[in-house]
């Protein structure tokens, strides 16, 4: 009987499947396609925060020009970015399961019975595979992990072209984190739901243009994006010329967290990993991998029935300090979605004005919770009052977020 089943072969699957075997498991992973299959998604990143890891010789591009318009202003964020080289960090994560001996099984998890001495997961196409524990790492919409239902989910859409244009979309070099401007829109488009550009020159006359929505109730649909993105290039004077690669994106942002006393573990988007606050998430599961193995580990070298073994993955994982952040991101969040185009360009205006080292912090989880708070009252002292208001709204509105982010750890 393997240590771990890992079902899933995406960055999350792969990052956790490679940390378990490096922690000295015996690991087998169940993906219904070949686990080399090309991901089809661009992951975004900061440069600073593969570094400590010692992977960013991940990124297959990197940008040191990265700016935000919002509110009629162009702001430098002196902040590297960089987009992951897919095939390198996908190659990078199976050469550490080879070496850890992971094998490979093809199928799509069905259920999951457990006993006190391991589970096991049945397949659609009826094999039955036992190990110790399992680790769901098949995305947003988990095989396996339970957790409750959500009646009001917030998501993230986007709607992106690779290719050559009749000119550049952005300036050489740059990358365009969030462009919010929307004069070119009618007024009644105006009314809509907001979204940004994010764009960037990837070399040899190739770019990156994608309009995104941050977040929805219900998510913004995928054809009015690609229509307001090809207004937008339309306002700017620039056609496609050739399209490489079409990008679709929907997730949820606020996805609730699991039952975290299931004998299953998840991990990545069957987690809940995404930041409330930017939709990011890769770079999280490449930082906590190592930790939730090892926890993992530990408690499987002890001898814990897959309950107990679970139950370590999850608090590695989701220990309290964390949940309180997620639970601070989650009442930021909540208070952005009640925002029109206007009070969004004052917002990010204001965001990004913070000094570099707190708005970067905020963004990649590297906060407390008391420093976290911290930096959101600092955001509110600075907002215009119509951003102030919308904020003071949202402590009435999502109450219960707030207290449950604040109050003494359990």
């Amino acid at each position: 009987m393997d240590d771990v089943l890992v079902v899933g072969a995406g960055p999350a699957g792969l990052a956790i499947a490679a940390s378990l075997c490096a922690a000295g498991l015996r690991v087998a992973g169940l993906t219904p396609a070949d686990p080399g299959a090309p991901w089809l998604n661009t992951y975004g990143i900061w440069a600073d925060e593969l570094e400590p890891l010692g992977l960013a010789h991940m990124l297959g591009h990197r940008w040191s020009d990265c700016t935000t318009y919002a509110g009629g202003r162009e702001l430098a964020l002196g902040r590297d970015y960089g987009l992951i080289d897919n095939a390198r960090l996908q190659a990078h994560l199976l050469t550490q399961c080879e070496r850890g001996g992971v094998t490979w099984r093809r199928g799509a998890a069905a259920r999951a019975d457990h006993s006190a001495t391991g589970s096991v997961v049945q397949t659609r196409d009826g094999a039955a595979l036992a190990a110790r524990l399992v680790v769901d790492a098949s995305g947003h919409t988990p095989a396996l992990v339970r957790r409750p239902a959500s009646t009001h989910t917030a998501y993230q859409a986007a709607y992106g072209v690779v290719g050559t244009f009749s000119q550049p979309p952005v300036r050489p070099g740059q990358l365009v984190l969030m462009d919010y401007r929307a004069d070119h829109l009618p007024p009644e488009e105006r009314a809509a739901p907001p979204t940004f550009l994010y764009a960037m020159d990837l070399g040899g006359g190739r770019f990156f243009v994608e309009e995104t929505s941050l977040a929805h109730v219900p998510g913004v649909g995928l054809g009015a994006l690609e229509r307001r993105l090809h207004r937008r290039l339309e306002a700017m004077g620039v056609r496609v010329h050739e399209t490489e690669h079409v990008e679709h994106c929907l997730f949820p942002m606020n996805a609730p967290l699991p039952d975290l006393a299931q004998p299953v573990l998840g991990f990545g988007g069957a987690a809940s990993m995404v930041h409330p606050a930017s939709g990011y998430q890769v770079g999280a599961a490449l930082r906590y991998a190592p930790q939730v193995a090892a926890a993992v580990a530990a408690a499987l070298g002890s001898g814990a029935p897959p309950a107990k073994s679970a139950r370590a993955g999850w608090r590695a994982l989701w220990p309290s300090e964390r949940v309180r952040r997620r639970n601070l991101y989650l009442f930021g969040l909540s208070s952005l979605l009640t925002c029109d185009e206007a009070r969004l360009q004052a917002f990010f205006r204001t965001f990004f004005q913070l000094p570099r080292a707190q708005w970067s912090a905020y963004l990649s989880d590297r906060l407390s919770t008391p420093e976290l708070a911290g930096v959101m009252l600092r955001l509110f002292a600075s907002a215009p009052w119509d951003v102030r208001r919308m904020l003071a709204g949202g402590v009435g509105r999502d109450y219960g977020l707030l207290w449950r982010a604040l109050r003494a750890a359990a």
